[in-house]
Order: C-alpha cells, then structure tokens, then sequence
C-alpha cells in the first residue's frame, strides 16, 4: 500500500483515527470530524509505531497498517488456532497474559499464536474439561473469562513459582478445606491414603475425607479430586491435571476446581506414573508424591 501521511483526507484516515482512538491515542476533534491526517493523528501514529517496536516515522505504512489491524482484535472476535503465518494481535496477547496467570505457561506474551501457546491452550482445555484440541473457540473463551476472578488486574510475565508453603500456613488452610480425596488404582489410592494421613498430621482438624469412590455419601459438599496413574480417557468431560511441574500445579488445580461448571466439583489429578510400575513403585515414591500433592493442594486454596 502506498503510505498515508499528514495531509491526507478520506476514508481511509477516517478509519486510521477509529483505530487509534480505540487503542486510547488522541486524536483531534477537528481532524476526526474532517477526516484529516493532521498533526494530532502525526504524533499518534508516530507514537503507535515506537510502542509497537517499528520503525521510527510519522506515516502509517503497510507495516504499521498491519500492527494497527492486529491490535484491534479483542479476545473471542476470531477463532485462534495453530497455523502458519501464526495469528498475531492483541486478541492473543490477552489469552496468553489470562492463561500465564492461571498457571498454563505460554511463554513469552509477544501475542503470536505459536506453538507454545496451543500446547498451553490443550493443556488449560483438559483441565477444564472441554476439547482438548488446542483451539481457542468461544468454549474455552468462555471458560476462561469464568475466572476473570482469578486472573484480573494479576500480573503476567509467565508463571510464578509457588515454594513451599510452610508448615504453620498449611495448617491454617488445612482448616478450612472441604475437599474429598479418592483413587482409581491400587498406587494412586496409596497416594491419596499418604495425602490424607500426612494433612491429619499437619492438623488434625484437616478437611480432607479419604473416600471409596466419588459417589461416597462424605463426598457431599465437598470438592472431589481423584487420582490416578492412567490416562485420561477419550471423549471424558472431567477436568484433568498433569501432576508435574511444581511450580503451577497449584495454580492447575485452582483453576480445574473453579472452572468447573457443576455444583459439586470433581477434578482429576492424573500422577506421571507409567502403567504397569506396580511392583518398581516404593514407599519412598509414594510419600513423595504425597508431600508434593498435599503442598500443591494447600498452595492452591491459600487465599
């Protein structure tokens, strides 16, 4: 495109200036009733362009014409997805700077949809319970602003370690949960046994019931989290976590439990524990996926 500069009139300033004010640039109210490239809408492009890491200039080029498109994309205006030239705008900046927060690491928020982002689009899906298939339609939208609690006016340059949270602070949070702790299989049973006995011990007024089956007449009123060494089935609607990286697991298991769209949560925390290691898997194994678990569920309800 040929470039627009001061002195210009016409539609397309027009829609320039619609551009700009929109992003909060200011624009004079008398080149914006004209329709005119004058020296307010100067400076704003000239500004635009440095915020926008271009070229210094006081024109709006093809260059700068693309970023200002790119920018007036709000979250859920298009449907994202993984592709090549990725999509780039200020639609995926804000899913990556949501989805950072809420503990879904997308890396570095320069607002392309990479692979880095569908990896923590799939993984945020799953931990939701709806289609993992790394696609940003209005469903996972949707889910997402559902936490608006959660990640509004948060800071987000990337996921935060957690630590250890200590033995007096888990006490305190111990107190106050209502969740119920059941497995499907004979190790990961092992572990939610290990969970529950290590949290009587931390305190012994500890809200956490060690049930048979999500079904279980103690589960009522509590959030359910059931643990399990197989993989997640095909086609199953349950929120599922990945037990790995210790640093937003806390995070994962907030937002499972509170994206969760029934009365009664019920999420599952699937442990990186290959099928079949039943007679490779010790003691010492189990109490240390027990201590990590419990950390990661009292660093997840801390207020």
């Amino acid at each position: 495109m040929d470039p627009i500069r001061e002195g210009a009139t016409g539609a397309a300033v027009e829609d320039i200036h619609e551009r700009l004010a929109s992003l909060g640039y200011d624009i004079d109210e008398a080149e914006r009733s004209q329709g005119a490239f004058g020296p307010t809408t100067t400076a704003a492009v000239a500004r635009f362009r440095v915020e926008h890491e271009l070229p210094f200039g006081p024109e709006v080029d093809s260059a700068t014409w693309a970023a200002l498109v790119d920018e007036g994309y709000n979250l859920g205006d298009r449907t994202l997805y993984l592709r090549l030239p990725n999509f780039h705008g200020h639609d995926v900046r804000t899913l990556q700077h949501r989805l950072n927060i809420l503990g879904f690491s997308c890396g570095v928020e320069d607002g392309y949809y990479g692979v880095h982002t569908e990896a923590a689009v799939k993984q945020f899906q799953e931990n939701v319970g709806v289609m993992a298939d790394g696609m940003a339609f209005q469903d996972t939208i949707d889910a997402i602003d559902r936490l608006h609690h959660v990640w509004n006016g948060k800071p987000a340059d990337g996921p935060h370690p957690m630590g250890g949270m200590g033995f007096a602070r888990a006490a305190s949070v111990l107190d106050e949960l209502e969740l119920a702790l059941t497995g499907e299989d004979p190790i990961s049973r092992n572990v939610a046994a290990r969970v529950a006995n290590l949290a009587g011990a931390t305190n012994e007024q500890a809200g956490i019931a060690l049930v048979d089956s999500p079904q279980d007449s103690e589960v009522a009123g509590r959030t359910c989290l059931v643990l399990s060494c197989s993989p997640m089935p095909k086609g199953s609607k349950i929120s599922n976590v990945m037990v790995d990286d210790s640093d937003t697991l806390p995070k994962r298991i907030r937002t499972a439990c509170e994206g969760s769209r029934s009365r009664q949560p019920l999420v599952r925390l699937e442990l990186a524990i290959a099928q079949g290691r039943d007679e490779a898997f010790t003691v010492s194994d189990a109490q240390m996926i027990a201590v990590r678990l419990l950390d990661a569920i009292c660093a997840a309800f801390a207020d």
